[in-house]
């Protein structure tokens, strides 16, 4: 009876297996790059021009807008929600009226055509990020996109890294506040850890699962 593989089934299969963990490195090794490439992630403390030059500070600090007013989605769903020119034209209908800053606000309120803002905090595809899950259970939007207050012109404050996201994750306590400090700048508490223990446990955030893969990757 003949031999169902030939002699070189062997030295087939060990290639075969070796080029499978190639393949799957030569994968990873991609997207590794690619998470950090600046063509795939804004680069960390450089303004991103915008069709509008918005100050942050302005808005967020002198004027004292809360987040919400303009990121309405941000509380209620998975994105934070870049908010369109009939928001900003219920204060500048009043407010600025002339500015030539403003010129293409005014245009695209007008003729209903979008202003295309450019994305400053723009994580790689095969991440899930949910806004609503973490300003519910009290994470400050300047744990993540930083003093905003303070930037004239946004840019990205951290680097977005899983490292830097697992942080939080494995101690969340450091981060964590009253949901009432949520959309406060430079919020301190007096005893962060011991507080922090105590909202983690009132908001039923379960440790244990945090640094899993599939919170992030879905």
């Amino acid at each position: 009876m003949s031999q169902l593989f030939g002699p070189a089934a062997n030295t087939f299969a060990r290639l075969s297996l070796l080029a499978s963990i190639m393949v799957g490195v030569i994968i990873l090794t991609v997207l590794y790059v690619q998470d950090r490439s600046p063509y795939t992630r804004a680069p960390v403390g450089i303004a991103i021009e915008q069709p509008v030059r918005f100050s942050h500070e302005l808005h967020s600090d002198i004027v004292n807008v809360e987040c919400i007013y303009c990121h309405q989605t941000a509380e209620v769903s998975s994105y934070g929600g870049i908010p369109d020119t009939h928001t900003c034209m219920s204060c500048h209908s009043q407010i600025a009226t002339y500015s030539e800053l403003l010129e293409p606000v005014r245009t695209s309120y007008a003729t209903g055509e979008r202003l295309e803002w450019e994305r400053v905090h723009d994580l790689a595809q095969h991440v899930y990020f949910n806004h609503s899950a973490h300003i519910q259970a009290g994470f400050g939007c300047e744990s993540c996109h930083g003093r905003v207050d303070q930037m004239p012109v946004v840019w990205q404050a951290e680097n977005m890294t899983m490292g830097w996201c697992l942080e939080c994750h494995r101690e969340p306590e450091r981060f964590i506040r009253p949901t009432s400090e949520v959309y406060t700048f430079g919020y301190e508490a007096e005893n962060q850890i011991e507080l922090g223990l105590e909202l983690v446990q009132a908001q039923n955030i379960d440790t244990s699962r945090l640094d899993a893969c599939w919170i992030c990757h879905r």
